[in-house]
């Protein structure tokens, strides 16, 4: 799950871009590459498609986000607290949403609605600097790891998300965009995981079979029971793995 995944798991890292590795692929082709390690032999690939839910996996937050609509909040008179926000939003995402989609286009309709319940605050100012902060690169960070996870496994990468038009921007101004074959957005394609539908949509786009392919997300409707229901494996963020090296020797197999 997207939004909701702003609450949970929040570790503040400081991640740089990109520092060597002595695991490199050998080629760059269509199709999947023999990896070389650095030492002598070869590894497979368990997988030959890789997705990759965004917010709370591929993307994490900077500053838990109830601190940041708190802080912009007092420029404008909010007086509800942290604790207030963090609470409101649970609240807010509980309830049920009257359209098929949460986000559409750039999901302010949604968003607007969200933060007005969230906090007990209505300012058309308020709203429009916080949607904005979270539309920048700053706002996130890549978790440890990922930049060099994701360009060793490129081919056939997708990123698979419940998501705004905000996404693409963000995953340019974290210089990844350019390393996934496709990014499939909830806004965009017209439905939202768990809908089989999303999920087929990054397969046909990254021409890879559902048996062929593993998907990584932080949910376990959303993801798990999503990709699943397609013949997708799933591994839980935080829980099935842990970091972007666990999603790397999974996929990267020896070869005996």
């Amino acid at each position: 799950m997207e939004a909701i995944a702003l609450f949970r798991n929040f570790r503040p890292i400081n991640f740089k871009l990109p520092k060597s590795t002595p695991l490199r692929c050998s080629s760059i082709s269509s199709s999947p590459p023999a990896i070389l390690t650095g030492k002598e032999g070869k590894v497979k690939r368990a997988y030959d498609g890789l997705l990759l839910d965004a917010g709370g996996t591929l993307l994490q937050l900077s500053a838990p986000v109830e601190e940041t609509y708190f802080t912009i909040g007092r420029k404008y008179g909010l007086k509800s607290t942290a604790a207030d926000i963090k609470q409101g939003f649970k609240r807010a995402f509980s309830a049920p949403w009257p359209e098929k989609l949460r986000y559409q286009g750039d999901g302010k309709p949604f968003w607007k609605l969200v933060v007005s319940e969230a906090t007990g605050f209505d300012n058309s100012n308020y709203f429009d600097e916080v949607y904005e902060h979270y539309a920048n690169g700053d706002a996130w960070h890549l978790p440890e790891g990922a930049y060099e996870t994701i360009l060793c496994l490129k081919d056939s990468g997708a990123v698979v998300s419940n998501f705004d038009s905000r996404l693409r921007k963000l995953l340019k101004d974290l210089n990844v965009l350019h390393l996934f074959d496709a990014v499939i957005i909830s806004s965009e394609v017209g439905y939202e995981k768990p809908d089989d539908k999303i999920f087929r949509a990054a397969l046909d786009e990254i021409s890879v079979d559902a048996s062929k392919a593993v998907h990584v997300g932080d949910d376990i409707k959303a993801d798990k029971a999503g990709a699943n229901a397609v013949g997708i494996d799933c591994w839980l963020w935080g829980t099935d793995v842990k970091n972007f090296a666990d999603i790397q020797n999974r996929i990267l197999q020896s070869e005996s």
